[in-house]
């Protein structure tokens, strides 16, 4: 299962950076969909050994925190030799919250089995009662 599609990839980084990072050969001017579906499955990996340490997997449902870093990691893999130092920082970024996320630092808000709590808890208001009201008026209202 992969946490991020291709989709999530042209709309994060544009459909012209990943042609010209999966259409190796150059010639077909079009995303090549292998290659991208290659890198989202290292990622997944990537992810899945981290939250392994902390949740079953498969998860129930994918927290948009999982989209968005292996969509950076997915970006990572997909360069070759001239990796831009965003890119890069942002690989960095997404393998440290994965650290802290698997250490527990940093909870993605699901239970341990990999599904999203039910809230039983609500805001709940109450009133103290009237200060003041129309019997209390003596005939002025």
């Amino acid at each position: 299962m992969t946490y991020a599609s291709r989709d999530d990839m042209v709309e994060r980084f544009g459909e012209e950076e990943m042609i010209r990072l999966t259409d190796r050969s150059r010639s077909t001017g079009v995303i090549d969909s292998g290659a991208l579906e290659r890198a989202l499955q290292d990622a997944a990996a990537e992810v899945d050994g981290y939250l392994a340490a902390r949740y079953q997997l498969p998860l129930t449902s994918t927290p948009l925190v999982l989209v968005r870093v292996s969509a950076d990691l997915a970006r990572y893999f997909l360069h070759d030799d001239n990796l831009p130092d965003s890119v890069q920082e942002r690989y960095k970024g997404a393998i440290d919250l994965l650290k802290r996320i698997s250490t527990g630092k940093v909870s993605l808000g699901l239970s341990e089995t990999g599904e999203s709590p039910e809230a039983t808890d609500g805001a709940e208001m109450v009133s103290g009662g009237r200060v003041w009201g129309r019997d209390d008026s003596k005939g002025y209202l």
